[in-house]
């Protein structure tokens, strides 16, 4: 039956592969990937052959419907980003909204995601947490600290390694230098670390030691 799966990928280490995503990949008509150069080095090292399309943020708005038409025809495609869950701070929630809008049967895969293991990783509360994604870099960036300046639950970011000092700067002058962080790169490579302290003994740390790699930071909720 004609429909798009949602498959997400390693974060790094590509044992971390399920044989289930393996085999859908194997047996779908189309795979969408985000860039296909590095999607090609994971399908080559899995032996997957099947055919890939580019998709991605800068041309998503202009794919998605004929992308509808042809799952409706009768083909059965995939999704993947370069690492972890589409739709995650990565491309794909246009898509699957739109196969939902049009009733095309969407069908999510469980996977790599890396806001997961860096939640737990914490050592906050992880019964209730707010995912932020990236911050907003320039326009609404104030007010949306203001705002999460009083929340209660345990929230977690996505951040670039030459801005992490600066919104770790940010979270002291929101937070208070005194609140809980920690932050994790690299996640299941070689490299993987989590550092841990307050917002100003983090900021001093980074300071220090620029960091490099894929980064996520989980702060303690407003006690």
């Amino acid at each position: 039956m004609s429909k798009l799966y949602v498959v997400p990928t390693p974060i790094g280490n590509l044992e971390d592969m399920t044989f289930r995503a393996i085999s859908v990949l194997k047996e779908v008509d189309i795979i969408l990937a985000e860039d296909t150069r590095t999607s090609g080095k994971l399908l080559k090292h899995f032996d997957i052959t099947t055919p890939m399309l580019s998709h991605h943020m800068h041309n998503e708005h202009k794919t998605v419907n004929s992308i509808i038409k042809r799952i409706q025809s009768g083909e059965v495609f995939a999704l993947i980003s370069d690492a972890g869950t589409p739709a995650i701070s990565d491309p794909g929630f246009l898509l699957t909204r739109a196969c939902i809008q049009n009733n095309v049967e969407v069908e999510c895969l469980p996977g790599a995601t890396a806001f997961v293991p860096a939640l737990v990783n914490s050592g906050f509360p992880n019964d209730k947490f707010v995912f932020e994604g990236f911050l907003p870099v320039k326009k609404g960036r104030q007010t949306r600290l203001t705002l999460l300046a009083e929340e209660s639950r345990t929230m977690i970011f996505y951040e670039s390694p030459h801005k992490l000092v600066k919104t770790l700067t940010h979270f002291i002058e929101y937070f208070g230098e005194e609140r809980g962080v920690s932050v994790s790169r690299e996640i299941t490579k070689l490299y993987e670390e989590t550092i841990r302290g307050t917002t100003k003994s983090v900021q001093e740390h980074f300071t220090q030691s620029p960091p490099k790699g894929e980064i996520v930071i989980v702060v303690e909720g407003k006690k």
